[in-house]
């Protein structure tokens, strides 16, 4: 048991890492530093947004609009620290 809790720990883990290359990623196409039309970028770009879009969407219909501001990976973020301190505090424990 303990193992899957460390397993879900580092899926957790790459998930926010994940979250903050496509953030990057969003900001370097939305400034021209990298092109779009490049296939290797666009490859990169299309697995981030299937990986992330699942998860921030739902979010993104309940945050007010804040013109071109998007909080949703923030807030994906910190519900994933919360979780992650919820089961080294809580679960992880009870399981030893």
């Amino acid at each position: 048991m303990r193992s899957i809790l460390t397993v879900i720990l580092i899926i957790l883990d790459l998930y926010v890492w994940i979250l903050i290359a496509a953030a990057i990623l969003s900001w370097l196409v939305a400034f021209n530093v990298v092109n779009s039309r490049n296939q290797f970028v666009a490859m990169i770009g299309d697995f981030l947004y299937r990986i992330t879009e699942p998860v921030l969407r739902p979010l993104r219909n309940l945050l007010p609009n804040l013109g071109g501001l998007d909080l949703s990976p923030v807030v994906v973020i910190l519900i994933i620290i919360l979780l992650k301190d919820i089961i080294v505090r809580y679960i992880y424990p009870a399981v030893f």
